[in-house]
């Protein structure tokens, strides 16, 4: 009898525990609503990977020549928040260095202005967790850089049957960078058990960042590119912007600075800088909203549903598999909104094979809906972007963009996530190349190369079995998207 007692007892803190860690009030300044505030100096930048007939790859990059320019002409301050930061894939020949690329421009900037402030904020699986050194940050703290690894602890958990065991009983543990014995899989270097058990919490800080003065003027970059080699075939959407939401940035920034035990003063000082000299202001151009975590999924949520008859809603994403969003597009559909939906087909993962899920069983449900669908041609990269334009007919376009996949984990405050919203004149040079860049995606043709996207048959999947997985996968937090 007493040891049913402890064991209902044992059985019932774990779930307790579980249940607390996954619906726990949030940390203070996460979930971020930026004001509306002025468009200044909107650039829209894009990646696209471009295969040709001959089997030639062209990479035509945008984000990080941006990224690396900012950082150029900084004179005072530099916040950077970039989920993978590090060189995994480095030893394909066809990939960028992007790790090395941004590490080498922060480590110059930083000996060319040794007063300059940086404040680089990343997501600890580039250390697997604390099972491995990183030789990027490692060379950014020598260079007097700050480097900030997010403490996801605070979070809740997006995968509470693996977690709740992990809180009581590894992750007091910590872990040591010089102690690997196993193999490891997300790079060369020898790594320990405790990273692995720390892996299956699955959630992470994914968001993609960039602050940096310009003069008299400060501008920020939000995007869904990474600085990993590995990722740099990748196409992907991003926006600079200067004006008053730059300040909502760093704001955002803060609270995840904060919330990892780091000190928070230089932050303090710029955010105090901002607010209390006068900026440069540029012509408006619109107006642009910054936005974390679930505050992205009510965005989305709400331009959706504020559709109608006549009006367009475009999407272009890497994972695709929130349940309220997929119920709104249905109801969208059915109100005669025209509607394109351009997925990944999740088939590759750096060089692994992936079974299709969540996109192609969402894909099916979609499709079987009366929405058009068509896949992401591509061959062997990842079609990454995370875009959402809805065009509403009045002469206004409206675009949502980040880092945020249209998923549980994403959008429910499990991940950290950086999205902004924008609204402009359907004729201004961003929202022009918004749609140009969907409707390029979206082409069956084109006269030089293969198409950037393939007619839904291609990738087509009706099996109940990969619907009801990836249901399960979804509700439950046992997945990586």
């Amino acid at each position: 009898m007493t040891m049913k007692l402890v064991a209902s007892l044992l059985l019932f803190a774990f779930i307790g525990m579980g249940v607390w860690h996954s619906y726990k009030p949030l940390p203070e300044g996460i979930r971020f609503t930026g004001n509306p505030a002025p468009l200044m100096s909107p650039r829209l930048l894009t990646d696209t990977t471009r295969h040709f007939p001959s089997g030639e790859t062209k990479l035509d990059h945008e984000i990080f020549d941006e990224a690396l320019g900012l950082i150029a002409q900084a004179e005072h301050f530099i916040l950077i928040d970039m989920f993978l930061y590090n060189s995994t894939g480095s030893e394909d020949s066809e990939l960028r260095p992007l790790a090395q690329q941004l590490t080498d421009a922060l480590i110059e900037k930083k000996h060319a202005t040794p007063d300059i402030d940086i404040v680089v904020i990343s997501d600890p699986l580039n250390t697997f967790y604390g099972g491995n050194r990183s030789p990027e940050f490692d060379a950014l703290k020598e260079a007097g850089i700050e480097v900030i690894i997010t403490r996801l602890e605070p979070l809740r958990d997006s995968n509470p049957t693996w977690s709740a065991l992990w809180r009581v009983c590894c992750q007091w543990l910590g872990n040591n960078p010089d102690g690997g014995w196993l193999p490891n899989a997300l790079g060369n270097e020898k790594t320990t058990l405790r990273s692995y058990l720390a892996l299956p919490n699955f959630k992470a800080n994914h968001r993609k960042i960039l602050v940096a003065d310009a003069g008299d003027q400060f501008s920020a970059l939000v995007s869904s590119a990474n600085p990993h080699d590995g990722s740099s075939r990748h196409s992907n959407i991003g926006l600079t912007f200067s004006g008053p939401a730059v300040k909502d940035v760093i704001e955002s920034e803060r609270a995840v600075a904060h919330m990892s035990g780091a000190s928070t003063q230089t932050l303090d000082r710029w955010l105090n800088e901002l607010a209390t000299t006068p900026q440069a202001q540029p012509e408006k151009e619109g107006i642009i909203k910054v936005l974390t975590e679930s505050a992205i999924r009510d965005q989305a949520l709400d331009m959706i549903k504020r559709s109608r008859q006549g009006e367009a809603i475009d999407i272009a994403m890497f994972y695709f598999s929130h349940r309220p969003i997929i119920e709104a597009l249905k109801a969208a559909q059915q109100r005669g909104v025209r509607l394109r939906l351009l997925l990944d087909a999740n088939k590759d993962a750096f060089g692994h094979e992936k079974n299709g899920i969540p996109n192609r069983p969402v894909g099916h449900e979609l499709y079987q809906a009366g929405i058009p669908v068509r896949w992401c041609n591509t061959q062997g990269e990842q079609c990454h972007s995370k875009l959402l334009i809805y065009s509403p007919g009045q002469g206004s376009q409206e675009l949502l963009l980040g880092s945020a996949n249209f998923t549980r984990r994403n959008l429910d405050d499990l991940n950290l996530e950086s999205n902004v919203w924008l609204k402009t004149a359907n004729d201004h040079p961003v929202a022009t190349k918004a749609a140009a860049f969907f409707d390029e995606q979206w082409q069956r043709e084109h006269p030089s190369h293969l198409p950037l996207s393939l007619p839904y048959a291609e990738w087509a999947d009706d099996s109940r079995l990969k619907y009801w997985q990836y249901r399960f996968m979804e509700a439950t937090g046992l997945s990586t998207f």
